[in-house]
């Protein structure tokens, strides 16, 4: 399963995010499916199936135009804002993993 904040379910779905960094450990492997919700709750239905591309570990403050872009934002700055808000901080040194995925189902 991959969380995302209510927010994301449209752009997920309309193809425009096909693209998320996130802290911790890597729970990803290329190929492999996971549902797409926006809470843990138990009987909570998934809003998609999402097959994973790729995955790599990178530094957030590498993260390029045609990143966020892929992220769902127009810009590196809005993105900045927007994991910033979700996280609550931002650190262009901290490792993250940069998962690149496609919708299978809705």
């Amino acid at each position: 399963m991959i969380l995302f904040k209510p927010e994301h379910v449209q752009p997920i779905i309309r193809g425009k995010k096909t693209q998320t960094r996130r802290t911790g450990k890597c729970r990803w492997r290329p190929g492999s499916i996971h549902q797409a919700k926006t809470d843990f709750k138990k009987g909570s239905k998934p809003f998609a199936l999402l097959r994973i591309v790729s995955v790599r570990q990178e530094r957030l403050g590498d993260i390029s135009e045609e990143d966020a872009k892929r992220e769902g934002y127009p810009s590196i700055e809005a993105y900045k804002e927007v994991f910033k808000r979700i996280y609550g901080w931002w650190d262009p040194n901290e490792l993250v993993w940069v998962v690149d995925f496609e919708v299978v189902s809705v």
